[in-house]
C-alpha cells in the first residue's frame, strides 16, 4: 500500500515583518523631520523654568519662528519680549547640531552656533559674533533687575566662545565682551548714569571683570568661575558731586558703606 509524504506546512513569509519595521521606521523619521516647533518651545521653557519662552511658534523644531519672552519664571508677570521675530534653522551633523538664529532686532547677520556631544556632557560653541541688545530686556529676567529697571544699549560681543559641560562642572572658553552704553534706572534721576564694561575671559578659572567706561556712576570689580561657582567682588560709588542724585541707587545694589556700595556675590 502506498503512502502519501507528509504536506509540509508553508513557512510564513518574513516579507511583512520586514515591511513593518520599515513602515516603523518610516514613521520615527517623519517624527523627527517635522516635529512641531512647540515641542522645541516647551522644552526650552522646561529646561530654562519658564525664564526664555518661544511664544506663538510656527514651523518645525528644524525650521521655525516665534517671539522670544524672558520672564521671572513660570506665570513671571514682569515678562518682555525682544522686537521682532526669532527665525532659527537647525541642521543634525555627525559631530552635533547646528544653529543659525535670525534675530533682525538685535543683530545684523545670523548668530551661528554648535553644539556637541562631549564624554560626560556637551559643548555648546559660538562663531564671532557682534549684536546689540535693548537693556530692558533684563527686567523680564526678575529680582533685582525689575526693580533697577534699566534702560540703554547691551553690545555683546564674542570671539572664539564656548562654553562645555562635563557632568556638574562648567568650562569656559574665548572671550565675550559686554559694553553697557547710556545706562540708566528708574531709581536715579540722572540720564544716563555711564557706560560700562563687562568682559568674560575663559580658561582653566575664567575671570570677569568690570569696569566703568564714563559716567557719574562708578562700576568696578572682579570675579572668577570655579567650574560650578561664581564669586564676584567690586564697588559702587558716585562721583563729585552726583552723591545725592545716586544715593538711593547705592542704597539697593550693595551694602552701603560710607559713600560706597560694596558688591559680592558668590
Amino acid at each position: 500500500m502506498l503512502t502519501r509524504p507528509p504536506i509540509s506546512e508553508p513557512r510564513p513569509r518574513r516579507g511583512w515583518r520586514w515591511a513593518l519595521l520599515g513602515l516603523a521606521m518610516g514613521a520615527l523619521l517623519a517624527v523627527a523631520l517635522f516635529a512641531p516647533a512647540r515641542w522645541l518651545s516647551a522644552a526650552l521653557s522646561s529646561w530654562s523654568h519658564g525664564r526664555l519662552v518661544l511664544a506663538n511658534p510656527r514651523g518645525t523644531v528644524w525650521n521655525g519662528t516665534a517671539a522670544v519672552v524672558l520672564a521671572s519664571g513660570a506665570g513671571g508677570t514682569q515678562a518682555v519680549s525682544l522686537p521682532g521675530l526669532l527665525h532659527w534653522r537647525m541642521r543634525p551633523g555627525w559631530s552635533g547640531i547646528s544653529a543659525s538664529l535670525d534675530l533682525p532686532c538685535c543683530a545684523e547677520r545670523p548668530l551661528e552656533l554648535k553644539a556637541s556631544p562631549r564624554a560626560g556632557g556637551m559643548q555648546l560653541a559660538w562663531q564671532d559674533s557682534r549684536s546689540r541688545w535693548p537693556a530692558t530686556l533684563l527686567t523680564g529676567l526678575g529680582a533685582p533687575w525689575n526693580t533697577l529697571k534699566l534702560e540703554g544699549a547691551l553690545d555683546l560681543s564674542t570671539k572664539a566662545f564656548s562654553m562645555q559641560w562635563d557632568g556638574p562642572a562648567l568650562r569656559i572658553a574665548g572671550q565675550a565682551t559686554l559694553d553697557a552704553t547710556d545706562v540708566s534706572s528708574s531709581l536715579s534721576t540722572l540720564r544716563p548714569m555711564g557706560s560700562y564694561r563687562l568682559t568674560l575671559e575663559g580658561g582653566p578659572r575664567p575671570t570677569l571683570l568690570l569696569s566703568t567706561r564714563e559716567g557719574s556712576l562708578e562700576l568696578n570689580g572682579s570675579g572668577s568661575w570655579s567650574g560650578t561657582s561664581f564669586r564676584f567682588n567690586g564697588e559702587a560709588s558716585a562721583a563729585p558731586g552726583r552723591e545725592d542724585a545716586l544715593s538711593n541707587l547705592l542704597n539697593i545694589i550693595g551694602r552701603r558703606v560710607n559713600a560706597r556700595s560694596i558688591i559680592t556675590l558668590g
